[in-house]
């Protein structure tokens, strides 16, 4: 009989950063230089890119690997190293002594060390994979103890808390690969656009800006009272509701909604899967290194998306207030307003 403790589990209530739990990691080169690894795409293909490691991307790797050897009850589900970024996903099977926080910190500590042994090396030689050979030990301490750091920042952990999760996110670092290389064949889908001007407000946005010249809209919003009534018994409000959103979007109107709640959501998913043009407004800016998750991606590929947003890119936002859905909704019904 199986040990109650290695059974799969996700994070344990009152255990927190302790328990058991699937936890993503992200180790980042903070200047952004391609240190560890070099972005190849054969055939001009992005479903054909890999990523070619360096010495350091080598190290690095190597480094994660003995993880188990110290933390036994760590196991390493999956990774994909980047040529300036790692992304891994880590499985506690059982309660630590240390929570991961401080386990991330041991293993940030030491591909630090590994990053000042390699910070030594000029950074040329680096990214061609190449070392000074003749460089003496006397030299190298000289140069390293002046060098500059190349992890500076702890890496970031997101603990996941619900089923679903793990296998969006084993797909999501699967795939950096092929979004990376789609990115850099077609950038003007996902080069932020300024000043987008909509009923008095100002957005942002990445994807089709045509979208914004169609011929018929209509916002997405499930009614709270929608939700009430299914939750007691009657779903007919709901379900009609939604059925008639995709009606909609199958003859030619474009849907558009910040996809808050989970039947707006699923209204989204259909929309995607069908393959129809939709805009979405999201909750928070575009940072530098921006890139639209899963089916949004691809639709932005595919020219069936425009995502806009009125503010300024927070990097410490995690969660969305009710203001701002309310905010969003109304935004959603200015736009088709607007529009129509």
């Amino acid at each position: 009989m199986a040990n109650e403790h290695d059974i799969w589990q996700w994070q344990e209530p009152g255990t927190a950063w302790k328990g058991a739990g699937i936890y993503h990691v992200t180790l980042v080169v903070p200047s952004r230089e391609p240190l560890l690894g070099k972005l190849v795409i054969p055939e001009n293909d992005p479903k054909q890119a890999r990523v070619e490691r360096t010495e350091l991307g080598e190290a690095v790797l190597e480094c994660q690997r003995t993880i188990p050897d110290f933390h036994p009850e760590i196991q390493i589900l999956q990774y994909c190293l980047m040529p300036d970024h790692l992304h891994s996903i880590w499985y506690v099977r059982r309660t630590m002594e240390h929570s991961i926080k401080e386990t991330v910190r041991g293993f940030w500590q030491a591909v630090k060390q590994i990053g000042r042994d390699f910070s030594s090396i000029n950074p040329h030689d680096m990214r061609d994979n190449k070392r000074k050979k003749n460089t003496t030990s006397s030299m190298q301490d000289n140069e390293r103890s002046s060098a500059d750091p190349i992890f500076t920042e702890m890496p970031f952990i997101r603990p996941m808390s619900h089923k679903g999760q793990l296998q969006t996110m084993i797909r999501y670092v699967q795939m950096n690969p092929q979004r990376l290389a789609t990115k850099r064949i077609y950038p003007e889908l996902f080069r932020v656009q300024e000043g987008i001007e909509i009923a008095g407000r100002t957005y942002s946005g990445v994807g089709n800006v045509a979208l914004l010249q169609a011929e018929r809209y209509a916002p997405v919003h499930v009614r709270r009272t929608m939700i009430d009534e299914a939750m007691h018994g009657d779903n007919t409000r709901l379900r009609d509701y939604m059925n008639g959103c995709v009606l909609a979007a199958r003859k030619g109107v474009v849907m558009v909604s910040p996809f808050i709640s989970d039947k707006e959501k699923e209204v989204m998913e259909v929309l995607l899967k069908e393959g129809h043009p939709f805009i979405y407004i999201a909750d928070n800016g575009f940072g530098d290194y921006y890139k639209p998750s899963d089916g949004l991606f691809d639709a932005v590929v595919a020219g069936r998306v425009l995502i806009l947003s009125p503010w300024e890119y927070d990097p410490a936002k995690r969660h969305v207030s009710r203001a701002e859905c309310v905010a969003m909704n109304q935004m959603a019904e200015e736009i088709c307003t607007c529009n129509n």
